[in-house]
C-alpha cells in the first residue's frame, strides 16, 4: 500500500505512476522517492506492463525536494546525509533504466528535482502556461543529482542558459530546451499523451525495451561513478554554510545573507 503515489494499469497495459502529494505540490519526499523507486522496479519487471504514464495530482506536476527533508539531512550524520543524497539518486536513475517507454504528463508546474523526473522521461508533453526551474541555487544548493540526466536531456550549452541562475521559464522555452516534445493547451493534454501511447502498443515489447537500452548506452555515460560524484556534490552543498542559510532563510521567510 503506497501513501504518496498511485499506480494503475489498465487492460491495454498502460500504467499510470501519479504523484500523489497534492498538499504539498508533490514535494519529493524521502518516503515519496522510496514509493516510486519500488513502483518502478515493479512496473518495469511486469511482463504485461507495455508503457508508463508519469503523472501527478494537484496544482503542480512535482515542487522538487521536500524542503524540510533537505533540512532534515543538514542537520544529520555525514552517513545519513549520503544515505539521503544516494535515495534520490537512486529514484532517479530506476526511472532512467526502466525498460518501458515512460512518457511525462506534465500538467502543471515543475522545479528542481521535477525537472530532474522530466529528464528521465523518454518523452514529456506540457502545457502551456506551466512554469519551470531549476531553483535549487537560490537556497544555496545545486541541481546535483538531476545534473547527468538534466544535461544530457538538455545539452550542456542549453543547460548553461538555466542550470544555474534559478530563472524560471515557460512551457515553450521548456521545449526548446529540449525538456518537453510537445507544448498543448491543458484540455488537449490527454489526448497527446494517449498519441504517444498508441504507436507503443503495437510494437514488440522486448525490442522497445532492446532499443530504449541502445540509446541510453550510446548517449552520455550516467554510470555509477558519475551517480557517486553527484551524491558527493550534493552532500558537499548540504554541508555548506551557504544552503544552511538558505534552507533557514526559506523556514524563516527571511532574504538569505548574499542577497543583503
Amino acid at each position: 500500500m503506497t501513501e504518496t503515489i498511485k499506480v494503475e494499469i489498465d487492460a491495454r497495459g498502460v500504467a499510470r505512476l501519479v504523484l500523489a502529494r497534492s498538499e504539498k505540490h508533490n514535494a519529493l519526499s524521502a518516503q515519496m522517492m522510496d514509493e516510486i523507486t519500488a513502483a518502478i522496479a515493479a512496473l518495469g519487471a511486469d511482463a504485461a506492463v507495455r508503457v508508463v504514464v508519469l503523472a501527478a495530482e494537484g496544482a503542480s506536476f512535482c515542487a522538487g525536494g521536500d524542503l524540510k527533508w533537505m533540512q532534515a539531512q543538514i542537520g544529520a550524520d555525514a552517513a545519513t546525509r549520503a544515505a539521503g543524497a544516494r535515495k534520490l539518486a537512486g529514484m532517479l536513475s530506476a526511472l532512467d533504466s526502466c525498460p518501458k517507454p515512460v512518457i511525462g504528463r506534465v500538467h502543471g508546474n515543475a522545479f528542481g528535482g521535477g525537472i530532474g523526473m522530466m529528464s528521465v522521461c523518454d518523452v514529456a508533453v506540457g502545457v502551456s502556461g506551466a512554469r519551470f526551474g531549476l531553483t535549487e541555487t537560490k537556497l544555496g544548493l545545486t541541481p546535483a543529482t538531476i545534473s547527468p540526466y538534466v544535461v544530457a536531456r538538455m545539452g550542456a550549452a542549453k543547460a548553461r542558459r538555466v542550470f544555474m541562475s534559478s530563472r524560471l521559464f515557460g512551457a515553450e522555452e521548456a521545449r526548446d530546451l529540449n525538456l518537453l516534445a510537445r507544448v498543448v493547451a491543458p484540455e488537449d493534454l490527454d489526448a497527446a499523451i494517449e498519441a504517444e501511447v498508441l504507436p507503443y502498443l503495437s510494437c514488440a515489447p522486448g525490442a522497445v525495451a532492446d532499443a530504449k537500452a541502445l540509446v541510453r548506452n550510446l548517449g552520455p555515460q550516467i554510470d555509477s561513478t558519475v551517480i557517486d560524484a553527484t551524491i558527493g556534490a550534493l552532500v558537499a552543498r548540504w554541508e555548506s554554510p551557504e544552503a544552511i542559510e538558505g534552507i533557514s532563510a526559506f523556514f524563516e521567510k527571511r532574504t538569505p545573507g548574499w542577497m543583503s
